[in-house]
Order: C-alpha cells, then sequence, then structure tokens
C-alpha cells in the first residue's frame, strides 16, 4: 500500500474495524516515513459472469436499475429498492464464490421483490422466467396464491395460560 502522500511503498496498521454491513475492513494505517495517517478499505471482489462469458464486477445499481422497472407505478420507495439490492447482494456473498453466474443473481432477487410487491414480482418474473403465454402468468399465479394460503392452513395451537400452582 502507497502512502497517497509520499508515496512510501508501506504503511503500518493503526486500528482495523468491520464495516457497519460487515462487508469489509476499515483500517486506519500510518506512513513510517511521513507519519501521515490515512484509511483503507478492504472488500472481496464479487463478479457476476453474463450470459455471453463476459465477467463484470457485481453492482448494487444494476440491480436497482432492473427491479425499478418492474416497480414503476407500484407503492416501492427507493429505500425499499437498497434495502432488496442489500440482501440480493449479501445472499449472491453466502454462495461464497468469487464469480456468480447471473442467472444465480436473478433468482437472488426473486424472494425478496416477491415479499416486498408481488404485482413487481410477477413483472420481473415474467421477463426473467421468459413467460411466453398466458398459461405461464396462470401457473405463476397459482403459485402465488397457494404460498399465501399455506400460513392460514396451519392450524395453530392455542394455549390457555394457568395461573396459580398445583
Amino acid at each position: 500500500m502507497f502512502c497517497p502522500y509520499c508515496r512510501h511503498d508501506s504503511s503500518r496498521v493503526v486500528d482495523s474495524r468491520t464495516l457497519e454491513d460487515g462487508s469489509g475492513i476499515r483500517r486506519r494505517r500510518q506512513c513510517p516515513q511521513c507519519s501521515k495517517r490515512f484509511t483503507t478499505v478492504e472488500t472481496t471482489s464479487l463478479s457476476v459472469i453474463k450470459r455471453s462469458g463476459a465477467a463484470e464486477p457485481f453492482d448494487r445499481s444494476k440491480v436497482i436499475n432492473g427491479v425499478r422497472k418492474a416497480c414503476q407505478g407500484r407503492p416501492v420507495t427507493a429505500d425499499d429498492l437498497a434495502v432488496l439490492a442489500q440482501e440480493v447482494e449479501e445472499t449472491v456473498r453466502a454462495s461464497g464464490n468469487a464469480e456468480v453466474d447471473a442467472n444465480d443473481v436473478g433468482l437472488a432477487i426473486l424472494g425478496p421483490l416477491k415479499r416486498l410487491d408481488v404485482v413487481a414480482y410477477m413483472r420481473f418474473a415474467s421477463v426473467y422466467r421468459g413467460f411466453e403465454n398466458l398459461d405461464d402468468f396462470e401457473a405463476a399465479v397459482e403459485e402465488l396464491r397457494r404460498e399465501e394460503l399455506e400460513p392460514e392452513s396451519v392450524t395453530a395451537k392455542v394455549v390457555q395460560p394457568r395461573f396459580g400452582f398445583r
């Protein structure tokens, strides 16, 4: 690591801390030559392998832009999209691979988007999954209806509180 002030080729780490979102490490460094301090941030690189075979760095803004089109006209805020993009990145990074297929990024978007807005989910899924006719849409809607009914189909056991001792 070169000192940004005097270009000396080494520095001493004074303090290390994890970034708030856990995505990297912030290090305070001091140059042994000029004694000035500076900060570096270390993150792991994550590459997305596109269908063409080209690799490019993962970019949250591309996730947000892709999902924004599906959310057009829906009650979804910019903060909602930022949270979704962060969740997608965390999911992709959790795979433990430095290179991830673009298809896997799309799959990682579907779950959080479904929880955020089902209409936006259907719009995104229709393009991502390549719906070709009404049967594809009907199957996706039926799947959503089944998932919506599942929590209600499980009957909760009601436990009556007991007061006093036996």
